[in-house]
C-alpha cells in the first residue's frame, strides 16, 4: 500500500521536474550558445587580441553581480521574478550586441563590449538564481533537493550541449548570430520563469548584511593555514579554468589557414568536437564519490591539476587531422581537469565549513576560482596569445604559435601540481574523505558551475 502511494505520489509530481528540467535546458542554453564559439568570432573580426576580456569579464562580474542580486532576491522579490528580470536584461542586450556584430560591416571593440559586458553582469546571476528556484519549487512540493535535483540538472548540461552543436552545425559559431541565438533563449526563459512555483522572501533576511551576502566574512578562513593554502591553490588553478572556452575554438579552426587540414571534419565543426568536453563532464561527476571516498581531497584535487596539464598539452601537440585523437583525449581529460576540481573543492569547504559561515565560505570559493583566478587566467592566456600567435603571419607561424601557448598553459599547470603536492597539507586527510552520494556530488556540481 504504501509502495503504491509512493508512487503515485511520485508520478504527481512528474509535471513539476519536466517544467524544472525545461528551464534548466534553456538556463545553460543561453551561455552554450556563445560561450566556447565568441573566441572564434572575435578572432575572425580582427579583435583576437580582445579575447581574454571578453571571457575576464564574467569573472569580474562573478566576484560581486550574484551577491547583489540575491540580496534583492532573499530581501524583496521573489526569486523566480528576479530571475526573470535578470533574463529580460541580459537578453535584451545580448541581442543588441549580436544585432550590431550582424549590421556592421567593422567591428569596433567597445560598442560590442559593452553591450556583451552588461548582458553577462545579468546573466552570470541567473545561474544561481535558477537554483534557488528549483530548490525552492522542489521543496514546496515536498521533495528532496539532494534526491531529485541532479536528474534535472543534467538537462542544464544538455542543454548547453545543444545550444553549441546548434551554433555548430548553422554556421553561428563564427557569426554574431550566435549572441542572437544567445539573447532569444534569454527572453523565452524571461517569460518562462514567471510560470514557476512562487519562492518565499526570507522575513529576517535583512538581518544578512552585504558583506556576509557577497562572502566577505569568510575571509576569517585565511587564519587557517590548511583553508588559506586551499584557497590560494584554487585561485591558482582557477587560472585554467576559462582558457579553453576563449581560445579552443579560434586554434582548431586556425588549422583551416594549412591545406592539409582545410577540410577536416574539425575545423568545419569545431564547436561540436569541443561539445565532447561537456559530455565527459557529465560522466566525471559519477566518479567523484568513489575517488573522495578512497583518496581524499589531496589526491583528487592532484588528479584535477594533472588533467589540467594533458588537457592543454593534448592540445599543443594535436592537429585534426591525423593528430585529431589528441584532440579527442584533451575532451575526455577535461571532465576530470573540471569536476575533480570545482565539485570536490566545493564539497571540501563544505565539509570543513561550519553552518553558520558554510554559504559565505562557497562564495568565497567561488570568488578566488571563477572571479579573481580565472579572470587572471583569461587576460594572462591573452598576453600568451596575442606574443606568439596573432602577431605572427597567418599560415605555419600561427600554428607554431598556437603550439607554444598551450604548452605554456600546461607548464603553468604542472609547476601548480608540484607545489601543491609538496605545500598542501591536509592535517585530517580521512576526515576529508567527504561520505557523499551521486545525487549530493552533482548538486555540489551546480553551484561550482
Amino acid at each position: 500500500m504504501n509502495k503504491t502511494t509512493h508512487q503515485a505520489g511520485s508520478g504527481s509530481h512528474f509535471p513539476l521536474k519536466c517544467r524544472l528540467a525545461a528551464m534548466g535546458f534553456l538556463e545553460f542554453g543561453v551561455w552554450g550558445a556563445y560561450l566556447t564559439s565568441l573566441g572564434a568570432y572575435l578572432a575572425r573580426n580582427g579583435m583576437g587580441d580582445h579575447i581574454g576580456w571578453f571571457y575576464a569579464v564574467q569573472g569580474i562580474v562573478s566576484i560581486f553581480m550574484p551577491g547583489l542580486v540575491g540580496i534583492v532576491a532573499d530581501r524583496w522579490i521573489q526569486a523566480q521574478k528576479v530571475l526573470s528580470l535578470c533574463h529580460l536584461l541580459a537578453g535584451l542586450s545580448m541581442l543588441a550586441a549580436g544585432i550590431y556584430g550582424l549590421e556592421s560591416e567593422q567591428i569596433a571593440f567597445t560598442p560590442l563590449f559593452t553591450l556583451y559586458t552588461i548582458s553577462v553582469a545579468f546573466f552570470m546571476p541567473t545561474i544561481g538564481l535558477s537554483n534557488s528556484v528549483a530548490y525552492s519549487a522542489l521543496e514546496g512540493a515536498g521533495l528532496d533537493s539532494v534526491k531529485h535535483f541532479p536528474p534535472i540538472r543534467v538537462f542544464g548540461t544538455v542543454g548547453f550541449i545543444c545550444a553549441m552543436l546548434f551554433v555548430n552545425f548553422t554556421g553561428f559559431q563564427n557569426t554574431a548570430m550566435q549572441l542572437v541565438c544567445s539573447g532569444v533563449l534569454s527572453l523565452c526563459l524571461t517569460v518562462y520563469a514567471l510560470t514557476m512555483p512562487k519562492c518565499p522572501v526570507a522575513k529576517n533576511s535583512g538581518k544578512k548584511g552585504l558583506a556576509s551576502s557577497l562572502g566577505l566574512d569568510a575571509f576569517k578562513l585565511f587564519k587557517n593555514p590548511q583553508m588559506a593554502g586551499f584557497f590560494l591553490f584554487s585561485m591558482c588553478l582557477g587560472v585554467s579554468l576559462q582558457i579553453t572556452n576563449g581560445f579552443a575554438n579560434p586554434f582548431i579552426q586556425s588549422f583551416g589557414q594549412l591545406p592539409e587540414y582545410a577540410d577536416t571534419f574539425g575545423v568545419q565543426n569545431a564547436n561540436a568536437l569541443i561539445s565532447l568536453s561537456q559530455m565527459s563532464e557529465t560522466l566525471c561527476i559519477l566518479l567523484i564519490p568513489f575517488f573522495l571516498k578512497r583518496f581524499g581531497i589531496k589526491t583528487v584535487m592532484l588528479m584535477a591539476m594533472f588533467a589540467w596539464v594533458l588537457r592543454f598539452g593534448f592540445f599543443g601537440i594535436g592537429n585534426p587531422g591525423g593528430g585529431v585523437w589528441l584532440f579527442i583525449l584533451s575532451m575526455i581529460v577535461y571532465g576530470v581537469a573540471f569536476d575533480f576540481f570545482n565539485v570536490s573543492g566545493s564539497l571540501y569547504v563544505d565539509q570543513k565549513t561550519g553552518v553558520e559561515i558554510r554559504s559565505s565560505a562557497q562564495g568565497l570559493f567561488m570568488i578566488m576560482t571563477n572571479g579573481i583566478g580565472a579572470t587572471l587566467g583569461t587576460l594572462g592566456a591573452q598576453a600568451v596569445v596575442s606574443h606568439f600567435v596573432f602577431s605572427q603571419p597567418e599560415g605555419e607561424a600561427q600554428i607554431a604559435g598556437w603550439s607554444t601557448s598551450w604548452l605554456i598553459f600546461a607548464a603553468y599547470a604542472l609547476v601548480i601540481a608540484i607545489l601543491f603536492l609538496l605545500l598542501f597539507k591536509d592535517h585530517d586527510p580521512h576526515g576529508s574523505e567527504v561520505q557523499i552520494s551521486e545525487a549530493e556530488a552533482a548538486a555540489a556540481q551546480d553551484d561550482a558551475i
